[in-house]
């Protein structure tokens, strides 16, 4: 699907990066991409923001916000993305191993110091937010954390239709394609952790179902797309959704299923010719350090996403001979 030359371009990269492409395009060994996958703790991007931890376990000072932040200010400057919450989910999505985190007490250090932004509440407790427990299921999970409280929290508060929404708490009873999407990958982490459970399968089923039923981007009662944001490929992937997004996470959680295929072809056809992806229009807000390109420019990550979802789609469905139509 890529040519030696873009694969070169991938591979010339930082080791959060590079690990990926070993394993997900060349197919290599399991040896051979967990040795780059180790170095993502002492090379590049891992180990500049392990470099940034605070003494008391935390990242800025803050829960999901750093301490210093102004909220009067964030419809000017954008969601600040330096905080706790963030970096743990950039150290883990970037293959870090928990036990660099571990060794260096984080778990215990965030149950001390650490309180949600709403309402002061413990840390590994999570808040009310459906994306910020999405997010603190899957760091716990991965630190070892017991987390039971927020995966039963998310069995609890699923709405009639299938899925979430993080503005359930303001009365909401409609689901949230972005709440959604993140609830999704929390409970899919959960899973992979625990082995399973039938009520945390159900759940995810359900809300898989949601976003199928919509072919992953469009309203249910119009089949209008439900916002431009959902053609807007740009990592990272922060809390919002995208086609590129919800297919990644449908990737690791399963087989093809034939409802997206409407958004495997729009993925396939925002490919440039040489199957690298642009940066769409990144989220605005501080960060400790640029970890792709401006928009326009090629992206490593977002090429690394589409070819591993296409490659994954076209194994089970096959294009034929029109581009235009996929063998389902």
């Amino acid at each position: 699907m890529l040519s030696e030359s873009v694969i070169a371009w991938l591979l010339d990269s930082d080791p959060a990066l590079r690990w990926q492409v070993q394993r997900d395009i060349l197919g290599e060994p399991q040896e051979v991409w967990q040795a780059t996958r180790a170095r993502t703790a002492t090379e590049g991007f891992g180990a500049r923001l392990l470099a940034l931890q605070d003494p008391d376990g935390q990242w800025a000072g803050g829960a999901f916000f750093p301490a210093d932040f102004d909220f009067e200010t964030i419809s000017d400057v954008g969601q600040p993305w330096t905080a706790t919450t963030w970096s743990l989910n950039a150290l883990r999505e970037w293959g870090v191993d928990a036990d660099v985190l571990r060794e260096r007490r984080t778990p215990e250090l965030l149950a001390a110091h650490c309180r949600w932004e709403y309402d002061d509440l413990p840390y590994w407790d999570g808040e009310v937010d459906c994306c910020i427990n999405a997010w603190t299921l899957a760091n716990g999970l991965w630190l070892g954390v017991d987390v039971t409280v927020i995966k039963d929290w998310f069995l609890e508060h699923q709405l009639a239709d299938g899925g979430w929404n993080c503005e359930w708490v303001e009365g909401s009873i409609r689901s949230s394609f972005h709440s959604t999407l993140n609830a999704l990958k929390g409970l899919l982490a959960y899973e992979a952790a625990t082995g399973d459970t039938d009520a945390t399968r159900a759940a995810r089923r359900a809300g898989e179902d949601y976003l199928l039923q919509r072919s992953l981007f469009r309203r249910l009662t119009t089949s209008e797309p439900v916002g431009p944001w959902v053609f807007n490929f740009t990592y990272p992937w922060r809390w919002c959704y995208s086609l590129l997004n919800a297919v990644d996470y449908f990737r690791t959680a399963g087989p093809p299923d034939p409802r997206m295929a409407e958004a495997i072809e729009l993925i396939r056809a925002a490919r440039q010719p040489d199957g690298t992806v642009l940066q769409g229009r990144p989220h605005s807000g501080r960060v400790w350090f640029d970890v792709d390109v401006p928009e326009g420019k090629p992206s490593k990550w977002l090429t690394l996403s589409a070819a591993r979802v296409l490659a994954w789609w076209d194994d089970r469905f096959p294009q034929t001979g029109d581009p235009g139509v996929v063998g389902v």
